[in-house]
C-alpha cells in the first residue's frame, strides 16, 4: 500500500497554544515513518500557517518558527484544487489524504478548524463540527446530555448581556447551588478562566474573570468525588478506555495543575472498584454518541459513593507526556503508534 500523506495541524490561536505545541511532538514522533509522509503544519498565536520540514524538537520548544526551515502555507477550501499549499517560489501543491489536528481549546476543537476541513473535503481525525461545537459549549453539553438522561453537576447558566440582572443570578445561585461553586466561562479549554467560589464576595471577580475567556458563563455546585476521567475511540461502534483518576495536588484540577506542576497524580485504573469502572465506560460511550461524537473523546466525571456525575467532554484530549487520553487507551491494550494508526483508519472511514 502507497503511503499516506498525513498533515498535523498544531498550536493555533488559542490560550493551550503550549499545550498544543507538546502534544504534537509527541503525535509527530510516533507516527510511523514506514505508513505516513507526514506534513507538520504549525498555527502561530497571530494565525499565520507555516509548514515546518525541520527537526521535531523545534516545534515542541516553538523555536521552528524563526527558522529557514518553516514556509508560510495554507489548506485550499477549493475542493477541485484542494490540497496544502506551500506558499514559495514556485508554489507547490500537496496532496492531503488525512489531516491530524493537535489543536486544543478555541478555533481547535469548536468546530472552526473542522469546518474549514470540511469545506476541503479533507478527511480528518476527531469530531465533526456539530459535535465538535456542541462539547465546547459546556452548557449545550449538559442541556443536551441531561435530555438524553445522563447526569451532570447542578448549574446556572447567564451570559454577559445579562449583568445587569446580576443580582437575580447571585440568588439563583445561592439558593440552587449553594457555596461553593465553579465559576467557568462555557466556551474555554482545559479550566482557562475557572475560579472555586468559596462565598458570594468571591463571585462577582470569578464572574468577571471568566467573561474575558467567553460571553457566556456557567456556574456549578462544587461536588465532593473523585475526578475520574475515561477515553473513548470509535466512530458509531466504540469502545472506552481504562478510567484513570486524576489525584490533584492543588484544589481543583486547574490549568496549571494539569500542565505546569508535578503535583497531580494519574491512577489508571481509577481505585473505585470494578463495577463502577464499566458503569463509567458505559456512560461515556452513551454520551459520546449523544452529542454525535466521532473519533475520539475524553469524557470526564465526578464520582462520590452514591453517584457518577458527567462533568464535561473534551473532543481533542492532549497528547503530552502526562496526558491522560493515551495513558488511558495504552493501559486498553494500544501502543501510543497504533493509537494513532486507530485514528487515522476511523478518519479515513465514510
Amino acid at each position: 500500500m502507497s503511503k499516506k500523506n498525513v498533515l498535523v495541524l498544531f498550536g493555533g490561536v488559542s490560550s493551550e497554544h503550549e499545550v498544543s505545541l507538546s502534544s504534537a511532538y509527541n503525535v509527530l514522533t510516533n507516527l510511523d515513518s514506514q505508513k505516513y509522509n507526514v506534513y507538520p503544519v504549525g498555527i502561530t498565536k497571530q494565525g499565520a500557517w507555516l509548514y515546518f520540514s525541520g527537526d521535531y524538537e523545534e516545534i515542541k520548544n516553538g523555536s521552528y518558527l524563526t527558522s529557514d526551515l518553516a514556509v508560510p502555507c495554507m489548506l485550499s477550501p477549493d475542493r477541485v484544487n484542494k490540497g496544502l499549499y506551500l506558499l514559495q517560489h514556485p508554489v507547490k501543491v500537496v496532496d492531503i489524504d488525512v489531516i491530524f489536528p493537535v489543536l486544543h481549546g478555541k478555533n481547535g476543537e469548536d468546530g472552526t478548524i473542522q469546518g474549514l476541513f470540511e469545506l476541503c473535503h479533507i478527511p480528518y481525525v476527531g469530531c465533526p463540527v456539530i459535535a465538535s461545537a456542541n462539547c465546547m459549549d459546556k452548557v449545550v453539553t449538559k442541556i443536551l446530555l441531561e435530555n438524553a438522561g445522563i447526569a451532570t453537576t447542578p448549574f446556572v447558566n447567564f451570559d454577559a448581556e445579562q449583568m445587569d440582572q446580576f443580582d437575580y443570578y447571585r440568588q439563583q445561585i445561592a439558593q440552587q447551588l449553594g457555596y461553593p461553586v465553579f465559576v467557568k466561562p462555557a466556551n474555554a479549554g482545559s479550566s482557562v478562566g475557572v475560579s472555586r467560589v468559596e462565598c458570594e464576595e468571591q463571585l462577582l471577580p470569578a464572574v468577571e474573570k471568566a467573561l474575558k475567556e467567553d460571553r457566556r458563563i456557567l456556574v456549578e455546585k462544587a461536588i465532593v468525588g473523585k475526578e475520574v476521567e475515561c477515553a473513548v475511540l470509535g466512530n458509531t461502534k466504540t469502545i472506552a478506555g481504562v478510567p484513570g483518576w486524576i489525584e490533584s495536588g492543588t484544589t481543583f484540577y486547574d490549568y496549571d495543575a494539569k500542565y505546569l506542576s508535578n503535583t497531580s497524580t494519574a491512577h489508571i485504573p481509577a481505585p473505585i472498584g470494578q463495577q463502577r469502572l464499566e458503569q463509567i465506560q458505559q456512560i461515556a460511550r452513551c454520551a459520546f454518541a449523544a452529542l454525535g461524537c466521532r473519533g475520539l473523546a475524553r469524557v470526564d466525571f465526578f464520582v462520590g459513593d452514591d453517584f457518577i456525575l458527567l462533568n464535561e467532554i473534551n473532543t481533542l484530549p492532549g497528547f503530552t507526556n502526562i496526558s491522560m487520553y493515551p495513558q488511558m487507551m495504552m493501559a486498553a491494550g494500544y501502543t501510543y503508534p497504533s493509537l494513532l494508526d486507530a485514528l487515522i483508519e476511523l478518519a479515513l472511514k465514510p
